[in-house]
């Protein structure tokens, strides 16, 4: 007797599709990134083991430091400090960063006025705005996070002001004839368009913020990561000094892929 076959055992027979077995690129490129940073530790420890100079201590040696600082608890306090100093000095650069540069984004006369000195406090060395913010306010806390903050806003200023520069005017009208109203326009038109630039400002801007924090800590502080480097420095302790560079760049390679692109991929999702 022949058999009939159904919808239903055709739809049970059917192959199912092969499955993809390419790696994710995130996993790719995590390989890709520890492969570099072992082939350079493994080369750093070979040069160490043939100069056998205490000017070139291996990594065994600089990780064996940074154990010891962390079990005292002076590293974990020294680095609490300098970040203490990164987000108040950060989050007050951008605040005002962002106001001058939509300002001057959205008004052409007051761009022009100020531009010159924009341009003049982009290029002003960060030495000279450190020294002259500890010789005007004395060495204090207040004027380490000022230092850090007036080298840091100029920077926010320009990125925020040509997206300022690029709001669409077909929006601004869209909100204005529905009767959107300032605060309706602002959270749902203006800083939807601008969440691209003041990304790109915080990127940028905190990058030069890690560096500038450290000379303002060696210079007039008495604790953070900077001025642990200058004892170090005067100690000539090279394995000191790396040990605390590490910890430092380790932080700020955790907030740089664990805050900053996954914020940064929620920001653009709207482009893909």
């Amino acid at each position: 007797m022949a058999q009939t076959s159904t919808p239903g055992s055709s739809i049970m027979q059917r192959p199912s599709p092969p499955q993809s077995t390419d790696t994710p690129a995130w996993v790719s490129r995590l390989a890709w990134s520890l492969g570099s940073i072992a082939a350079f530790f493994v080369f750093w420890e070979v040069m160490a083991l043939l100069i056998q100079h205490r000017h070139l201590p291996g990594p065994s040696v600089v990780f064996a430091a940074m154990m010891r600082e962390a079990a005292s608890g002076e590293l974990l306090y020294h680095i609490g400090m300098t970040l203490y100093r990164v987000a108040i000095a950060f989050t007050l650069a951008m605040l005002i960063g962002s106001a001058i540069g939509i300002a001057l984004g959205r008004n052409g006369k007051a761009d022009r006025f100020f531009d010159t000195w924009l341009i003049l406090f982009l290029n002003l060395p960060a030495l000279v705005v450190i020294i002259l913010c500890y010789v005007w306010f004395g060495r204090t806390e207040l004027a380490a996070i000022l230092a850090v903050a007036i080298n840091k806003i100029p920077n926010a200023a320009v990125t925020v002001r040509e997206g300022a520069r690029s709001l669409s005017r077909d929006l601004a009208e869209m909100a204005h004839m529905y009767r959107f109203g300032y605060w309706r326009t602002l959270r749902h038109v203006t800083l939807p368009q601008l969440a691209p630039f003041f990304l790109a400002a915080a990127r940028n801007g905190l990058s030069l913020v890690w560096k500038i924090v450290l000379v303002v800590e060696l210079l007039g502080r008495s604790d953070g990561v900077g001025f642990q480097l200058g004892v170090y420095f005067h100690m000539f302790d090279v394995a000191m000094i790396l040990a605390y560079a590490l910890a430092f760049i380790f932080v700020v390679q955790i907030i740089e892929f664990g805050v900053l692109q996954p914020l940064g991929n929620r920001v653009n999702r709207w482009r893909r």
